[in-house]
C-alpha cells in the first residue's frame, strides 16, 4: 500500500503518438515518438509490439503516460516516461487495450 500523498506524486498526462518503429532484434519492444505539448517530442520504449502488427494503428493515438518517471535506459534506447494500458482474460479470452482519450483532449493535459 502507499500513501496517498505518495500517488499523487505520480504525473499522468495525454501524449499522442507520433511514430512508432520496431526496436531492432527484440520481439515485444518499441520505439514510440510522443507529443505532450512540451515543445520537444520524448522517447518512449514500451514492450507492446505483440499487441499491434501494424504499427501504424498507433499514430495519432493520444494516450495516458507516466511522465514523471526517471529517464530508463532499454537495449541502448533512453525511455521518458511510460505508456498505460490495460490486460487480461474474460471468460477465457485474453484482452489488451491502451488507456485512450477522446479526440478534442489536447496532448499535454494532465490525468487527474
Amino acid at each position: 500500500m502507499i500513501t496517498f500523498d505518495e500517488f499523487k506524486k505520480m504525473e499522468i498526462k495525454i501524449g499522442q503518438i507520433l511514430s512508432a518503429e520496431k526496436v531492432p532484434e527484440t520481439d515485444k519492444l518499441l520505439k514510440l515518438s510522443v507529443d505532450f505539448a512540451e515543445g520537444t517530442l520524448r522517447q518512449i520504449i514500451s514492450g507492446i509490439s505483440a499487441y499491434f502488427p501494424d504499427l501504424q494503428t498507433l499514430v495519432g493515438k493520444k494516450c495516458a503516460f507516466v511522465t514523471n518517471l526517471e529517464p530508463r535506459t532499454i537495449r541502448g534506447l533512453e525511455s521518458n516516461g511510460m505508456i498505460l494500458a490495460v490486460s487480461g482474460e474474460n471468460a477465457g479470452d485474453s484482452f489488451f487495450s491502451l488507456l485512450e482519450t477522446t479526440p478534442d483532449v489536447l496532448p499535454g493535459s494532465a490525468v487527474k
